[in-house]
């Protein structure tokens, strides 16, 4: 008799475990899918995350999700509305849900952006196609090999400085670019280059592509 109450008891708990077992699972897919997500759908700025940062980014958001917020959730939730569910298995539901709550809001968020995104991708074509008009018809003919390895510096919307490499590291042919309407390309008598003069780690350079 005890062994069957045992049996019964040890089922129950199963049962339970296999109810409030979505949390890690969840986690983890959610933490990778929103990583990708990030990359390709970013929520700020002109380009998106790479994978590595993505998902630290997206495991720390998750991370907080799952010991702070479905903690604290589930147990105003239990407060004011009883539930037969152990605390555990609530507490699991309600960060799964909530997980689920943050990829949908980075969807969202990225595709309303997404539209930013092309413009600002768009713009930066432009820019680096008068870049590359001007260095084959104006520059000096030592910068023509220099194509395709700029050094772009966004400033502000609608403004760069871009360099290109020529065989002296030290002097490099600098362009203020402005792509309001027409781009106009103007040289900057200063050949520093972008990283020299802003930091190799400046979040708005890059390189030509």
């Amino acid at each position: 008799m005890a062994e069957d109450r045992d049996e019964s008891i040890w089922r129950a708990r199963l049962r339970w475990r296999m109810r409030g077992a979505w949390q890690g699972p969840a986690f983890a897919a959610f933490t990778v899918a929103e990583a990708v997500l990030l990359n390709r759908l970013p929520i700020a700025g002109d380009t998106g995350l790479d994978v590595v940062g993505g998902f630290l980014l997206c495991g720390f958001l998750n991370l907080a999700v799952v010991g702070f917020l479905a903690p604290l959730a589930a147990r105003l939730l239990r407060r004011r509305r009883p539930s037969p569910l152990p605390l555990p298995v609530l507490q699991d539901r309600v960060a799964t849900t909530l997980m689920g709550t943050l990829a949908v809001s980075l969807l969202a968020i990225g595709v309303g952006h997404h539209a930013s995104v092309v413009a600002a991708q768009r713009e930066y074509a432009e820019h680096l196609q008068a870049v590359r008009t001007y260095v084959a018809h104006q520059a000096p003919p030592e910068y023509l090999a220099g194509i395709g390895a700029e050094e772009v510096w966004k400033q502000k919307t609608g403004f760069y400085r871009t360099c290109v490499p020529g065989p002296d590291p030290r002097r490099n042919l600098c362009l203020y670019v402005t792509t309001d309407g027409i781009p106009t390309v103007k040289r900057d008598p200063d050949m520093q280059s972008n990283s020299r003069i802003a930091g190799p780690d400046n979040p708005g350079r890059r390189g030509g592509g």
